[in-house]
């Protein structure tokens, strides 16, 4: 491996991290997310450029996969151990659903930004 390819490579595991942890996959330094689900343009630490990125639907498609592999086994163990009525399991597996949702979706937006940035994926080249 040259001395190139060496300074080039991106430590996917340590940028997955970063985006999870709502930091700049590039330095670790600066927040990647503004508000909510939108990213920073740039990083404000760095200045590598944000603007570009496209996570579309897979962090949503992440947090249902990983949601439904968590929650349905935990529904399946409440309902042999006791009898709980129909209805109050509706309301209530339906709200745990939401609030784990909406907890997990910036972070996962966050890894597949971060592991978008170290693979070079669509506009994230040389820099």
């Amino acid at each position: 491996m040259t001395d190139t390819e060496l300074l080039d490579r991106r430590d996917w595991k340590k940028a997955v991290l970063a985006g999870m942890a709502d930091r700049c996959p590039s330095c670790g330094q600066a927040h990647l997310f503004a508000r909510g689900l939108r990213t920073v343009p740039h990083c404000p630490a760095c200045g590598q450029d944000w603007s570009h990125q496209r996570a579309d639907d897979f962090p949503a498609y992440l947090v249902i996969l990983i949601l439904g592999h968590v929650l349905v086994p935990i529904v399946v163990a409440v309902n042999i151990a006791w009898d709980v009525p129909l209805v109050p399991q509706m309301i209530a597996w339906s709200l745990l659903a939401i609030v784990i949702a909406v907890a997990m979706i910036r972070p996962a937006k966050g890894a597949v930004i971060g592991a978008q940035w170290a693979l070079r994926m669509g506009g994230f080249g040389k820099r």
